[in-house]
């Protein structure tokens, strides 16, 4: 039977020298002892270069430069988001997490194809065992309605998508990055953790909300950390 996971007793948005937060936002954030989180696959070190392999061709697109690029260490697949959360929930709600992984097997993933949401967001897609990402992401949203948190997704069909820019230039025309990336095909890759993720909108910095990689059951479910550990309480 699997053991449940340890929980920092006060986890904290922090920042590594690549997600660097201002005094003010830090400051603003530790006043309102609230949270931007949302859960998420990351995905691994191969994909990511593979995609950003990718990405340094769409680059040379004309007027890629008016768009704001997400950069690679922000890549991610949210499973649900769940706004700000109050510091003393967030045990609470990393703990449902871990609960609804133990019941969901590891699935196959890949990064593939891509698209754009109106002219405002370029994307990349997912391939793979998607009815299965599905559900882990309904299981992520229950989690965060077990919280007490107020989930807004409970009847939006769930399309997986990462962020890989966004435009505010009027006119400007995403389709030709669209159709770039309608071939694209990334080696897949087993998913067996996800991570619980802190985003600070001032910044757009985020931290995966954890001390460490936790990962438990043998080719079972774990959570997961990227970048340096929190800051200590």
């Amino acid at each position: 039977m699997l053991g449940p996971p340890s929980v920092p007793a006060r986890p904290r948005c922090g920042a590594g020298p690549s997600h660097a937060v201002s005094r003010r936002a830090a400051g603003a954030l530790g006043h309102t002892g609230r949270m931007r989180l949302f859960a998420a696959v990351l995905p691994p070190a191969p994909a990511i270069e593979e995609l950003a392999a990718e990405v340094a061709q769409l680059k040379k697109l004309p007027a890629a430069d008016r768009l704001r690029w997400a950069g690679r260490e922000s890549w991610h697949f949210t499973l649900a988001f769940y706004g700000e959360v109050p510091e003393e929930t967030v045990p609470d709600l990393a703990e449902r997490l871990a609960r609804a992984a133990h019941r969901r097997d590891p699935y196959e993933l890949r990064i593939a194809g891509g698209g754009r949401f109106s002219d405002r967001v370029v994307w990349a897609g997912a391939d793979g065992d998607r009815p299965a990402m599905r559900h882990l992401a309904d299981a992520s949203s229950a989690a965060g309605r077990r919280a007490g948190l107020t989930m807004d997704d409970e009847h939006r069909p769930y399309t997986p998508h990462l962020t890989l820019a966004r435009n505010r230039v009027p006119g400007l025309d995403l389709r030709p990055y669209a159709t770039a990336l309608k071939d694209f095909t990334g080696t897949a890759w087993t998913v067996d953790s996800l991570a619980l993720v802190c985003s600070h909108p001032p910044s757009r910095a985020w931290r995966a909300h954890s001390r460490g990689t936790k990962r438990w059951g043998r080719g079972g479910w774990g959570t997961e950390a990227r970048g340096r550990p929190f800051p200590a309480p």
